[in-house]
Formats: structure tokens, sequence, C-alpha cells
């Protein structure tokens, strides 16, 4: 027999659980007071004794509850007869999984953030959330880079963008919106992409790049009309506007691009 922690017959105390699994007696106490784990155990003077069987539930609970998990969930999921211990195990491989992948995107968004710090970027993540609404993506700006981190155009883009701050994103914004609202007021006017009102309004979309980023030339704003309807994140962003939009908005590019270099970029 040990002294008083452990019992072959009666089970740990709940003083040697606790520094087993670190956490607090008081922790203990109340996973008991709300049925959450009641030891199978109990002395001749009514001290709790935990089992295998108790250690093993605990730690499941400790592990849902590391993943944010209330109690009362956690005892819905523990208590569900339907469950098997594999099935557990699965859930939580596929959990710790999932939060793995998290923590890698968060981790990239960290070094973004070092790098844009590096670079004199002057917006917070939450500015850039607060300025281009709940569709922007942080991890867009990554897979920028990687497609275009290697062109004049990029280099042009994030020299003259790490100067800007709060206020020149947010004349940014209202002139993109601006733009964006005469593109689908057009659009649902019934304007063909290949008419005068579309291909000006196409004209307007290349200088607003050319205007705040970089040079956008003609053979670009082809190359970002194809990527508007092959990607369905940008996609989106239109078809949020008027269903059709993006197409449509592809086709004016096209157009204007022909018209205004009789085809040659």
């Amino acid at each position: 027999m040990n002294s008083g922690d452990e019992d072959g017959r009666t089970g740990r105390t709940v003083g040697a659980v606790a520094r087993i699994a670190k956490v607090t007696v008081r922790t203990l106490h109340h996973y008991d007071e709300i049925g959450l784990l009641s030891p199978r155990g109990r002395t001749p003077a009514g001290y709790r004794r935990y089992d295998e069987a108790d250690l093993g539930r605990l730690q499941r609970i400790l592990f849902y509850r590391e993943l944010g998990f209330p109690l009362e969930e956690i005892a819905a999921v523990l208590d569900d007869d339907s469950v098997s211990p594999s099935e557990h195990l699965r859930r939580q491989h596929r959990l710790l999984t999932d939060r793995i992948a998290h923590l890698q995107k968060l981790a990239a968004a960290v070094e973004h953030a070092m790098e844009a710090e590096k670079m004199g970027i002057q917006l917070t993540p939450e500015e850039k959330f607060e300025l281009f609404g709940e569709h922007y993506r942080e991890e867009w700006e990554g897979e920028a880079e990687q497609r275009w981190g290697d062109t004049p155009a990029w280099a042009e883009s994030q020299r003259r963008t790490g100067g800007y701050d709060k206020a020149d994103w947010q004349r940014i914004k209202a002139e993109a919106d601006e733009l964006n609202a005469r593109l689908a007021e057009a659009f649902t006017a019934g304007e063909p992409a290949d008419g005068g009102p579309a291909t000006d309004l196409a004209e307007a979309h290349r200088q607003h790049i050319r205007d705040n980023f970089y040079d956008c030339t003609y053979e670009i704003h082809r190359g970002l009309a194809g990527m508007y309807v092959a990607d369905p994140r940008f996609t989106a962003v239109y078809e949020q506007l008027a269903p059709g939009l993006a197409q449509w908005l592809h086709d004016a590019m096209l157009a204007n691009a022909a018209l205004r270099t009789g085809g040659q970029g």
C-alpha cells in the first residue's frame, strides 16, 4: 500500500489525481459537483477515490476543454452511449488535425504580418477587415506574392502601398465601392459588355489600379479578367453585387483592351 495517495483496492486520492492531471483539487471537486466526473470509489469516510476509468474520462474532459468546449457540451459528448471509445479517439484525432491546420494558418499570418511590418505597411489586419469587409482573407496576399512576387508590377505595388496609411486605404476603398456600384448598375440595366458604357467602366477599373497600385497594362488587365471568372473567390466578389456580373466585367475588360489597343496588348 502507498502512503495514502494510491491504493490498489481504493484507487487514487483527489490530490494524487490533481498532480497527475495538472489541475487543481478545486477543479476536480467542481467536476464532481456538476456530475461531469464523479469518481466511482469512496472510502468509508466518504473521501473520493479515482480508478483507471475515471482517469480516462478526466483525460477526455481535459482534451475537449483545451479545445474550448464548454463543460455542458463535454458532458453531452462523453455521456452519449452511442459513441464508442474508438470513435472518441477518431474524433479527438480529427479535432487535433483541424487545430493543427488552424495554428499553421495563424503562424503563416504572423509571419506575413512581420514581413509587412518590415516593409512599412501601416494597416493592421483588423483595419483590413474593417476596410475590405468580411470577404477579405489575409492569405490572398500571400497567394498574390507567390503568383506575381517576381514581377515589376508587384514590386511597384509593394513600394507604393507600403507608404499608405488608413486614410489612403479608406479613399481607395470608397473609390472601388463607387466603381463597383456603377458596374452593377450598367450590368443590370442591360448594357452590352462590348458597348461604350461598359468599356468606359472597364477602363475606369484599369485606371483605378494604375492610380493606386501599379502600371496595369492592357495585357495585365486581360489576365485579371481571366482570374475574375477562373477563381471562385474573385468571382464571388462580383457575384454578390449582381449574379452574372463577373462574366460581364470579364467580357467588358477584354472588349476594352481590344478597342484601345487594336488587339495588340
